[in-house]
């Protein structure tokens, strides 16, 4: 019997597996990635009345978002923190559903929600205190009306809904926005969501960024059909937008959250869009995709697109490109300098609230803890 070469053999595919649809999902879009504008009779209307201002203003967001991430990057290269989950390419999505909020609305986010939190006027050395492990957010929940980040895979859908039937019962007008991403949509929290917010006709909206890639698992490993479609079986729309166009994230999201608020329900977003960098700083892209695959999503930058149009459209100049990028120098030398200033983590507060009143085996742990540390200085251990 001749053995193929792996290289030889054709992936096989498995049992009760289906190709994907042939016919291309629908998907909202605003702004070519070439930076033209492209209308649309039902969302046009959410972003009719923005202003060359705002519209720089995105800009801005989108640029010291990104600036911020990429300083976070180096600093955990450079063993400043522990870990971080890079937002890089996804900052349209983000920045476009961040805009799209009321002051009044409540966020419940992942861990990947840098642009959000930035749109929510939380600082971003919080943000690399908690990657840093000198605190536990940093920020309270309720003064910004965003959540805590949340690690458990999916688990903030269902915060998110009980939240989100709380304020129904309260008979507030305000939305909730829960974000998660395409990894997070095959947990069966996020499943059990969505039957409890379609049965109570809960006022949030379930915002997923598909960036292709659960760590290195792919989409399609994962679903047979748009993740967006998926909503159609708890009663409720869903819809897809261009998660590397800012416009259209602001506009589907404007969308939503009227429904939410005007008591129709739940709406699911599916931002298609790209993570561009590595899952976290832990991760290596490139023993899993294609840098063919990164290319061509290189082409569709969302920054990039935004700044085409404002050039097209006389609504910024050189002078607002450079001011914007002098801020951006301003933000990370300010990020490096909060962040080298910080403590070190309390290597013992890991023993701290584990029981409310305290426990004889935490006690003992923490004894063995203090011993091991105190062993590196006194010369017993290496």
């Amino acid at each position: 019997m001749t053995v193929e070469s792996t290289a030889a053999r054709k992936p096989r595919r498995s049992a009760g597996t289906r190709k994907s649809p042939s016919t291309k999902p629908e998907l909202v879009q605003l702004l070519t990635p070439e930076g033209k504008r492209v209308k649309n009779a039902e969302y046009d209307k959410y972003v009719a009345d923005i202003t060359p201002e705002e519209l720089r203003g995105l800009y801005r967001d989108m640029v010291l978002t990104r600036r911020f991430d990429a300083e976070a990057t180096s600093l955990q290269r450079q063993g400043e923190l522990g870990l971080w989950a890079s937002l890089l390419g996804q900052e349209a999505a983000q920045i476009g559903s961040g805009r799209a909020l009321r002051d009044d609305d409540y966020v419940f986010p992942t861990y990947r929600e840098h642009g959000v939190a930035w749109c929510r006027g939380v600082d971003p050395t919080n943000l690399l205190g908690m990657f840093r492990g000198v605190n536990n957010g940093g920020w309270d929940p309720n003064g910004n009306n965003f959540h805590l980040y949340t690690i458990v895979i999916g688990s903030q859908t269902l915060h998110a809904t009980g939240y989100a039937m709380g304020v129904a019962k309260d008979g507030a007008d305000s939305a909730v926005i829960a974000y998660f991403g395409d990894g997070a949509s095959s947990q069966g929290d996020v499943a059990e969501s969505f039957t409890f917010s379609a049965v109570y006709n809960a006022p949030v909206v379930f915002f997923c960024q598909n960036n292709q890639w659960a760590i290195s698992e792919p989409t399609e490993r994962q679903t047979r059909v748009p993740l967006y479609q998926r909503a159609q079986g708890f009663g409720f729309p869903g819809v897809r937008v261009d998660g590397n166009d800012v416009l259209a994230s602001l506009a589907v999201t404007k969308w939503a959250l009227e429904r939410a608020r005007s008591g129709e329900g739940p709406t699911l977003v599916e931002a298609y869009t790209y993570r561009m960098g590595a899952h976290t700083t832990s991760d290596d892209p490139s023993k899993y995709r294609a840098d063919e695959e990164r290319e061509a999503w290189e082409a569709k930058d969302p920054i990039l697109r935004l700044r085409r149009y404002l050039e097209a459209s006389n609504h910024a100049d050189e002078g607002f490109f450079a001011e914007l990028e002098a801020e951006s120098e301003a933000l990370g030398r300010r990020v490096r300098e909060a962040v080298r200033a910080m403590p070190d983590p309390d290597r013992f507060a890991l023993f701290e609230h584990a029981y409310a009143d305290g426990h004889a085996l935490v006690d003992e742990e923490r004894a063995e803890f203090a011993a091991y540390q105190a062993s590196f200085t006194d010369g017993e251990g290496a």
